[in-house]
């Protein structure tokens, strides 16, 4: 992605986005995919403290986990700067949830559809703060194995709330990802100012 010069107005428009899911799902490597600063990443070897904790069943080589945040920043446009934090997988680390959020315009919930109990907590989460956010299935080894429409309806979540495919290891997938709900957010916040009182 070329950096191009800010608008000649100078404005620029940042926002943070917040990228959550289970345990292992691909949010370190969603973030620093796209990111066009070298991340910051807070991965810990994983210790024998995470044994019976955390499911390592459906990710084997997994040897590191967020243990507070990761963050990174991606320029959309010459005028919209999107900072981007991830969050830790695992519940014990929750706590942190509502300091990372606060500021978001939306959230991006990164689902493996092997594990999609695994994403029902940060659903959970944005639904009840009224976070926008939207669902992206995870495609390992490229595969996209269910329907966007099935994963939506396993979830039970709204028909309004985008669920698209990514693969979180190539840059344009995951930009797109980002884009979809930058324009979600600014849908439903038209929606919303149009609304009766």
């Amino acid at each position: 992605m070329s950096h191009r010069p800010p608008a000649p107005s100078g404005r620029v428009t940042s926002a943070k986005i917040v990228i959550a899911g289970g345990f292992g799902v691909g949010k370190t490597t969603l973030v620093g995919s796209v990111s066009e600063i070298t991340p910051l990443t807070t991965e810990a070897i994983m210790t024998s403290a995470g044994v019976g904790v955390d499911d390592t069943r459906q990710v084997p080589g997994k040897t590191t986990t967020t243990v507070a945040m990761d963050f990174g920043r991606i320029s959309i446009d010459r005028d919209l700067i999107l900072y981007l934090f991830g969050t830790p997988g695992q519940t014990r680390f929750w706590f942190m949830w509502d300091e990372l959020v606060r500021g978001a315009i939306g959230a991006v919930v990164l689902v493996d559809t092997r594990r999609l109990a695994d994403c029902f907590a940060a659903i959970d989460f944005f639904e009840h703060r009224r976070l926008p956010y939207l669902v992206a299935i995870n495609c390992f080894d490229g595969m996209q194995y269910h329907d966007p429409q099935d994963v939506r309806d396993a979830l039970a979540i709204s028909n309004d709330v985008p669920v698209v495919a990514c693969d979180a290891r190539n840059r344009e997938s995951t930009k797109h990802v980002l884009i979809s709900l930058v324009e979600y957010v600014l849908t439903m916040r038209r929606s919303r100012a149009v609304a009766p009182a």
